[in-house]
């Protein structure tokens, strides 16, 4: 998956909008102000930050060569993805879409219920396990 792949369908996200806070270089995606991606070149290749729980985030980094513990993040809840095709596009969705779901289920619960209102609970994580 390169670098506009990951944008396009992180943008792709209820609510989700991109911000630069830490300068030009390092985009960073947010949903109601809350970080769930960030997204920059690290030695010439394009890298994302994704939001993970820690027993999958150990998981992930074993399974796969291009999963490393969060640069610059809190490595127990953060890895990062080696945008170099090494992850299969389908897996960085997933892991996209659960970085996304566990910033979600973080918002207070009006705040939730106002997006599953406005996006008419499409596309939204669920209380069950997805």
């Amino acid at each position: 998956m390169n670098k506009e792949d990951v944008v396009q369908y992180t943008l792709s996200k209820p609510d989700a909008y991109e911000d630069f806070p830490f300068g030009p270089d390092v985009a960073v995606y947010k949903v109601r102000d809350k970080m769930f991606a960030a997204v920059g070149k690290h030695e010439g290749v394009y890298r994302i930050n994704l939001k993970c729980e820690p027993l999958e985030a150990l998981m992930l980094r074993d399974l796969f060569a291009g999963v490393i513990p969060g640069y610059h993040m809190n490595k127990k809840h953060w890895n990062t993805v080696i945008l170099d095709g090494t992850v299969p596009k389908q897996e960085v969705k997933r892991m996209i879409d659960n970085s996304y779901s566990l910033v979600f289920k973080s918002l207070p619960k009006k705040v939730q219920n106002q997006l599953k209102l406005e996006y008419n609970d499409i596309l939204l994580p669920h209380d069950k396990c997805e």
